[in-house]
């Protein structure tokens, strides 16, 4: 039936074929999410999850779109816009990635590329602990968010920020940073609330045992040589 669909305009069709019939969009909130897990979804087992989590007095619906991508249908636009401000979401501990839908765009085409993440700037010097110049630092993993609010920002010892990461890179770990006096310094990245992540290169769409690196090297590679560790991930903010 699908290449059937596909090759539509090679038919002649019939009187009642050829009758053209208009329809009409239905208002939906949707979100589209991709699994990055290798094992099969199972619908109810992922409504059953996030019902509680999420808390949605009108609750929700999914339905499974393809092997790892499903639909979140949302009664309104608040519901929706609360979901998509308190990523990054995983389940059965791999990142759900989350795209607005967007009716001129099939499912099919959407690239699931992008997720946010809390990454909390370490080893500022204190008269350098400003979310401005957190936000400076964080341009280098991705696209900062700079709407978040103020009293979101300050931790114990460091200065967290919103970013969009593109996940089909390597996490960044962090970068060095020029201080006014000429003197350079390390500044180390942590993650809050990541799911598996790839310790060999730092991809969050494949696990360890996964990765051309470690496979390529006849799966003898000592963890030494892992470039990520636990370090990169964040203990859970506390404001």
């Amino acid at each position: 039936m699908e290449e059937l669909a596909k090759s539509w305009s090679c038919l002649t069709p019939s009187d009642v074929e050829g009758s053209q019939v208009s329809i009409t969009e239905i208002p939906k909130f949707v979100l589209a999410a991709r699994f990055l897990t290798k094992r099969a979804l199972n619908v109810e087992a992922i409504a059953k999850t996030f019902t509680p989590i999420w808390r949605m007095k009108n609750g929700f619906r999914v339905t499974k779109e393809s092997d790892h991508v499903v639909l979140f249908t949302f009664d309104n636009q608040t519901d929706l816009e609360q979901v998509l401000n308190t990523e990054p979401w995983s389940f059965d501990k791999h990142l759900m990635v989350l795209h607005r839908y967007d009716k001129e765009v099939e499912v099919s085409e959407i690239d699931f590329n992008t997720v946010a993440f809390w990454i909390q700037v370490h080893e500022l010097p204190v008269r350098f602990r400003t979310r401005a110049v957190a936000e400076k630092i964080c341009g280098a993993a991705g696209v900062v968010d700079k709407n978040t609010e103020e009293g979101d920002s300050m931790g114990d010892g460091f200065v967290r920020v919103r970013v969009k990461v593109d996940i089909s890179k390597p996490l960044c770990k962090g970068c060095v940073v020029s201080l006014e006096n000429g003197k350079e310094i390390w500044v180390s990245f942590k993650y809050e609330r990541l799911s598996n992540l790839c310790y060999w290169c730092g991809n969050l769409i494949h696990d360890d045992r996964d990765c051309e690196v470690w496979i390529e090297s006849g799966v003898t590679l000592p963890s030494e040589a892992q470039q990520y560790g636990a370090w990169i991930r964040a203990l859970p903010f506390v404001p």
